[in-house]
């Protein structure tokens, strides 16, 4: 009787209590899965906060944009007005055009409008193609970052799934080895197997999420641009400068 009640303290001291001990005992291979969820998990998390600070940062750079240009009446406004506002995606974008349309009409800013000839319709074509070009790089500049977002958020289950299988062929491996089939001998296997599962769906989630708003904000933040720079050249058809 004494032999099997050390035998019974023995299995269940050697029995996980926790989720943390299911870790502590995990086999080399769930540890080295573990370990990259970790990091991507870390680098995640780093990329979520670097965006929201960035977009943050967007937001207020195109209200104060919007409060500026609504006070501009024409092109020498505009561009007086781009040189007070703080530097940004939308100062940058507007200001390429007002260069570019100077560079065709070095008097641009000092005529009314009306007295020198507007713009040919090569002119106006190049003129849009040298703003989108410009919005083109602001985007990317912006988007940088939400790929490792996108793939972190896919990669995730399949490690953490991939550790599951693995844990699972140990479990069986095991049970072959030892001859017993019993719930004892099948349960911490498979439970050190499902926590794999667990944190690869506890990192991809809050990726995935993170991915799609920041998708949705940049969306919103190119439409802006793209209104703006058709506004820009309304502001020149206005005018007659084209």
């Amino acid at each position: 009787m004494t032999l099997l009640a050390a035998l019974a303290l023995q299995q269940a001291n050697t029995i996980a209590s926790s989720p943390w001990d299911l870790v502590l005992d995990a086999t080399p291979v769930t540890k080295i899965i573990l370990l990259v969820l970790a990091c991507f998990s870390l680098f995640s998390w780093v990329m979520i906060f670097w965006k929201w600070s960035e977009f943050r940062t967007m937001r207020k750079s195109g209200d104060t944009f919007v409060a500026g240009m609504e006070a501009a009446a024409g092109l020498r406004d505009v561009y007086q007005t781009l040189t007070r506002l703080e530097e940004s995606s939308y100062t940058r974008v507007f200001r390429r055009g007002v260069n570019f349309f100077t560079e065709l009409r070095p008097t641009a800013l000092r005529d009314d409008g009306h007295e020198a000839p507007g713009l040919s319709s090569a002119q106006l074509d190049t003129l849009r193609l040298v703003l989108e070009k410009e919005l083109a790089e602001e985007r990317d500049d912006m988007a940088h970052g939400l790929p490792w977002l996108a793939i972190i958020g896919s990669v995730s289950p399949l490690l953490g799934l991939m550790g599951t299988v693995v844990g699972v062929m140990n479990s069986f491996i095991g049970i072959t080895t030892q001859g017993s089939a019993n719930i004892a001998a099948v349960a911490p296997g498979i439970a050190e197997a499902l926590i794999t599962t667990v944190v690869g769906l506890a990192v991809a989630i809050p990726a995935v999420i993170a991915y799609n708003h920041y998708a949705a904000k940049l969306g919103l933040f190119t439409g802006e641009l793209e209104g703006f720079a058709s506004e820009f050249i309304g502001t020149l058809a206005r005018e007659g400068r084209v």
